[in-house]
């Protein structure tokens, strides 16, 4: 019942994202838990769509019958490859130190694991009659995936560090006090920036932010900070108007595409990355 409860997140979480690709192009957040780059898209959207069915299905009701049940492993079997492929990759990278990370761990190796505990399951599984204390499991399964998945991308993908030369550094906003200074968290966030950018690792920081609680707006505020830490004012760019993530992004997109600027170093806490990513 536990791996039923992980399949229906998985399989859900997946088929919910195509098909808001489908109707919003850009919407599709299949990426947070598994990377099919460098295959085509098409490639991955089917192979997604048949991992996704394979995954309800035993959801659903497991089968029963060896040819039916290896048609319904090959497309779990397949994305835990992928997955494994992705972690492979991942220590790759780390191998190279292209990026730190404080959890040499890759989420992806969590991913696989769970991927071939269900296709396990779907070969092997229970043959007596289910209890209401057996669905109680399979609903707390699923309750516990919708907290932790999230939870996952903070721990792992947070607490990694993907420094390297571009283009501009774009820092997101937070709280303002109404004095005009910065609270803690925006202090970090723009005192990290001008590190990156005094070991030359961008010319350009990219402030944005909403409102403050005073008069003073919080890019306003992350600029005197800048400032005052040496950064000249011609490095300098505020957005005002970004009053959310989404806002920031998309307001930061504008601004490099009119700029001819392709390479960002996204500057945020770790719980706050996975939504910028």
């Amino acid at each position: 019942m536990i791996s039923r409860g992980i399949a229906a997140f998985f399989g859900g979480f997946a088929l919910l994202n195509l098909l808001g690709n489908w109707f919003a192009p850009g919407f599709d957040a299949n990426i947070w838990w598994i990377d099919f780059s460098p295959l085509p898209n098409a490639f991955a959207t089917s192979a997604l769509l048949l991992g996704a069915a394979a995954l309800l299905i035993h959801a659903i009701r497991p089968a029963r019958g060896r040819a039916l049940q290896l048609t319904i492993i090959a497309p779990i079997a397949f994305l835990a490859l992928i997955a494994l492929a992705d972690a492979v990759r991942f220590y790759k990278l780390l191998h190279h130190h292209a990026f730190t990370t404080t959890v040499p761990f890759p989420f992806s190796a969590l991913v696989c694991g769970m991927l071939a505990f269900i296709a396990w399951r779907v070969l092997w599984p229970s043959a007596r009659v289910l209890t209401r204390r057996d669905r109680f499991v399979a609903a707390w399964a699923f309750a516990g995936c919708l907290i932790a998945f999230p939870l996952a991308q903070m721990f792992f993908f947070g607490n990694t560090d993907y420094r390297r030369k571009a283009d501009v550094i774009v820092v997101f906003g937070a709280r303002a006090h109404a004095d005009g200074s910065p609270s803690d968290v925006l202090a970090e966030r723009v005192r990290t920036a001008c590190q990156l950018y005094g070991d030359g690792e961008a010319p350009l920081l990219y402030f944005s932010g909403g409102p403050g609680d005073g008069a003073i707006d919080e890019p306003q505020v992350m600029r005197h900070v800048a400032l005052n830490l040496g950064i000249p004012d011609s490095a300098i760019r505020l957005d005002h108007d970004g009053v959310n993530t989404g806002a920031t992004v998309c307001n930061a997109t504008g601004f490099l595409r009119k700029s001819h600027l392709t390479r960002v170093l996204a500057v945020s806490h770790s719980y706050h990355l996975p939504r910028i990513k």
